[in-house]
């Protein structure tokens, strides 16, 4: 056989991966794009239900009527693309996990493949997990904070200066000049505050799924994540800072959710390692470091008396 067929007959598994990574997207694609149409029909109520924080803290500061805008003709249409997107994708995530899972289950071993697939089960249940803990715990708090910042100031300013109306407003003087500062929310920057919260929190619930993945396959160990302990306080401590409003009640809530994220990493990794002893000790393949001095020690005691 010539060189030349040896490089024809290597070649043909590539071709060979490539055209089943080809009908993996393929299908992925169309997937996602069924999953926009799905969610662009129900578009509207997600941005309603979306934009909830910001009406409740609207209401409680005293809007008793809120309501935002868009500046442009086609602003709306696009703000309900983007949701499409957003969750046109969360919905069609499942037939692109299990596309991802038939190409790359082929090269794993069956242990392989059992220690894999609960990770790509538990992965987007966290998310929804952290999307949630966003939308119902730290967007509310962030929206009360950045339209009561706002509007608070305001209030203060025109009592002092007296452009409050006197019927809202007992004892105040009557205005007589100025500008009244008040909110009026656009829909596309609103909802931009909103989603970015649920992906940064849904990220960083990705955190036991991603360590306790990296555990398995050997890359970290409970006894180094423990060490690193401090440095990873730091960490998230300059997260809760990067992806939360100047509110120190937020930052509190991110820190103290993704640090307990990352000390139950460390008992999960703990139980992984665990496991893994326990299977290659069953197997009379384990070799724990002090055993192996301890026996090195007894054979040369043993090795000196017979002398």
């Amino acid at each position: 056989m010539s060189p030349q067929d040896d490089i024809d007959d290597s070649s043909a598994p590539l071709i060979e991966h490539l055209a089943e990574l080809r009908t993996r997207l393929i299908r992925s694609v169309i997937a996602f794009v069924i999953g926009i149409c799905l969610a662009f029909v129900v578009a509207e109520p997600i941005l309603q239900f979306l934009l909830e924080p910001i009406e409740a803290s609207l209401r409680e500061l005293g809007d008793p009527s809120p309501t935002m805008q868009y500046t442009s003709p086609q602003e709306y249409l696009f703000t309900l693309f983007r949701i499409s997107m957003v969750f046109g994708f969360a919905l069609a995530f499942p037939v692109i996990g299990f596309q991802m899972w038939r190409f790359v289950a082929p090269g794993l071993y069956k242990q392989e493949k059992n220690a894999f697939l609960p990770f790509m089960i538990a992965s987007p249940l966290m998310f929804l997990l952290g999307a949630s803990f966003a939308h119902f715990v730290v967007t509310p708090l962030a929206m009360a904070f950045f339209l009561g910042f706002a509007d608070v100031p305001s209030i203060i300013a025109d009592l002092m200066t007296g452009l409050v109306n006197p019927d809202a407003v007992p004892g105040a003087p009557a205005a007589s000049e100025g500008i009244r500062i008040t909110f009026f929310g656009k829909v596309n920057e609103s909802l931009d505050i909103t989603l970015k919260f649920i992906i940064a929190f849904g990220l960083c619930f990705q955190l036991p799924v991603l360590l306790t993945l990296m555990g398995k396959a050997g890359l970290v160990s409970a006894g180094g994540l423990k060490s690193v302990r401090k440095y990873a306080v730091v960490g998230i401590l300059i997260l809760a800072a990067l992806v939360t409003p100047p509110d120190v009640m937020t930052q509190l809530i991110l820190f103290v959710v993704v640090y307990g994220l990352y000390e139950i990493s460390i008992q999960l990794v703990s139980l992984v390692e665990k496991k893994r002893e326990a299977e290659l000790r069953a197997q009379g393949l384990w070799f724990d470091e002090e055993e192996a001095a301890d026996a090195a020690e007894a054979e040369a005691d043993e090795g000196k008396g017979k002398i």
